[in-house]
């Protein structure tokens, strides 16, 4: 573990004291906020939001930092992502879960250069789960390296989000992908959902929406752990690809070859 490693870890341990957990299953009706359909905000979002942004400000000052809930509020600071360094912050990923007073939920920080991920730090506040993850470095688990390892279940394990799918592509999903994989639910928390695919719980996800603070640590982590996270025609993830829409990641670059013959087939 790098020096950031370890001021990043104690941030996160201690935002998620002082802040987070506190309120976990505790949240009055007005900490919840609908910011639109599916799409919740709690006051612990925005107060973690602001002690993770401080806290990161003092590690790397010449950073820049786009927060989730910061974009909500200013959609011109997701910019901030497109040149140079730039923290990225998901305070609470699976809001709706934490809302609902059950996990999984968890924090979700990423460093990118110039639409680039450079490095991901996923972190589980109920059970002290660290992921982090450096470019061309590996990933981690608690400080131990790990390597992605399929379920090795026939067929295997896909975890589909259909919940921003219109009918059609719901309809394409059970014609084109459930014949040949047992699906299961979705965590609604890309900071479970990513650790699934290493830790062999799943061997396929498919998000339709893709935004940073979601996506961008959790790509890494897989990747450099042996998997295959990318955009449907292979093409890298991108920080600065705002609005684009489409990401499947796998245990295996197999998998993921696989999973991209059976979607496109007729």
């Amino acid at each position: 573990m790098t020096a950031l490693d370890a001021a990043i870890a104690a941030l996160l341990r201690r935002v998620s004291g002082e802040v987070i957990l506190p309120r976990y299953q505790t949240l009055a009706t007005h900490e919840v906020i609908a910011k639109a359909a599916n799409d919740m905000v709690t006051i612990a979002d925005t107060e973690a939001e602001v002690m993770l942004a401080e806290g990161l400000a003092l590690l790397l000052p010449e950073a820049a930092i786009v927060g989730e809930e910061a974009v909500h509020a200013d959609p011109a600071l997701a910019a901030r992502m497109d040149t140079g360094l730039c923290w990225i912050i998901d305070p609470v990923d699976g809001t709706n879960n934490f809302a609902a007073g059950m996990p999984p939920f968890g924090i979700i920080l990423a460093l990118s250069d110039g639409g680039e991920t450079q490095s991901g730090w996923i972190y589980d506040p109920l059970n002290d789960r660290l992921c982090i993850a450096h470019k061309s470095k590996g990933a981690f688990v608690n400080g131990e390296k790990v390597s992605a390892r399929p379920t090795g279940e026939t067929p295997p394990i896909a975890a589909i989000s259909t919940v921003f799918l219109d009918p059609a592509a719901r309809a394409a999903v059970q014609a084109r992908i459930a014949p040949y994989y047992t699906l299961v639910d979705i965590p609604r928390c890309a900071a479970e959902q990513y650790p699934r695919l290493v830790l062999g719980v799943n061997d396929i996800s498919v998000f339709e929406r893709t935004l940073p603070w979601d996506h961008a640590a959790g790509v890494l982590f897989v990747n450099e752990a042996g998997g295959m996270a990318a955009r449907p025609d292979g093409s890298p993830y991108r920080t600065d690809q705002h609005g684009q829409k489409g990401l499947f990641a796998a245990s295996s670059p197999a998998l993921f070859a696989q999973f991209v013959m059976r979607s496109a087939a007729d």
